[in-house]
C-alpha cells in the first residue's frame, strides 16, 4: 500500500489538473480594493479562521460519513448554509467537478467517488478522495489549510511586486495556524458540528469579482 504521506503530497500538489491555477482565493478582488503586499499574511490568516475552516471541517465530516456508510447530502447542505456567497458556492462546485474527474481516474473502483452527484462541493469531494487515498481526518484538514495558503501565495506573486522568497516565508509562518486548524476540526463527525465562521468582506469581494470581466483569476 502506498504511504498516506505520499498520497497527501499527491493531493497537495499544485500541478494536479484541477484548475487550481485559476484561483486566487479572493486575493485578486482584495488587491483591487486596496489590499497591500504587507497585508497578505493577515489575509491568509483571516481565510484560515473563516472560509477555510468551514471547508476543512466539511471535508472532515464528509470523510467520516463516507467511512461510516452515511449519505453525504446533509454534509453538502450544511456546507452550503455556511457559505452564503453564491459566487463562492459556484466556484467550489466547479472545482469539485474538476477534482471528481481526476480522482475518479485515480481510484476508479472507489464506490463513494463514483456515486458523487454532479455539482458536489470541493470540500465534500475532498472527503471522499481522502478516504480513497487512506488519509486520516487531521491529514485531510492540513491538506485543505495548506492548499488555501499556497493558493493565496501563488496568486500574490502574480498580482503584486513581491520577492518569491518573502512569499515562501509567509507560507512557512502560516503553517502553525494550519496545524491548529487541523487539530480543531479533525474530531468533527456531524454536519451540525461544522463551524459557521463567516467572512462578510471576503464574501463581498467574491460576489464583486464574479461580475468583473477584466480579471486574471476566475475567483
Amino acid at each position: 500500500m502506498t504511504s498516506p504521506d505520499l498520497m497527501l503530497m499527491l493531493l497537495a500538489d499544485a500541478r494536479l489538473p484541477t484548475a487550481g491555477h485559476t484561483q486566487s482565493a479572493q486575493l485578486e478582488p482584495a488587491v483591487e480594493s486596496g489590499l497591500t503586499p504587507a497585508q497578505v499574511p493577515a489575509f491568509m490568516a483571516l481565510r484560515l479562521n473563516t472560509v477555510t475552516r468551514v471547508e476543512a471541517a466539511t471535508a472532515v465530516v464528509a470523510l467520516h460519513h463516507v467511512r461510516a456508510g452515511l449519505p453525504l447530502d446533509a454534509v453538502e447542505v450544511a456546507w452550503a448554509a455556511r457559505t452564503p456567497s453564491a459566487a463562492m458556492r459556484a466556484t467550489s462546485r466547479s472545482m469539485g467537478r474538476a477534482l471528481t474527474r481526476l480522482v475518479s481516474r485515480l481510484w476508479p473502483a472507489h464506490a463513494s467517488l463514483a456515486s458523487l452527484p454532479r455539482g458536489t462541493s470541493r470540500a465534500v469531494v475532498l472527503g471522499a478522495a481522502a478516504d480513497a487515498a487512506g488519509l486520516d481526518a487531521r491529514a485531510l484538514a492540513r491538506l485543505v489549510g495548506y492548499d488555501d495558503v499556497q493558493t493565496v501565495a501563488a496568486a500574490a506573486l502574480k498580482l503584486l511586486p513581491l520577492d518569491p522568497a518573502e512569499v515562501a516565508a509567509w507560507v512557512l509562518a502560516a503553517l502553525p495556524r494550519v496545524d491548529r486548524l487541523a487539530a480543531d476540526v479533525a474530531p468533527l463527525t456531524t454536519p451540525a458540528g461544522i463551524p459557521a465562521a463567516g467572512a462578510p468582506r471576503i464574501e463581498a469581494w467574491a460576489q464583486a469579482h464574479a461580475a468583473t470581466t477584466r480579471r486574471l483569476f476566475s475567483a
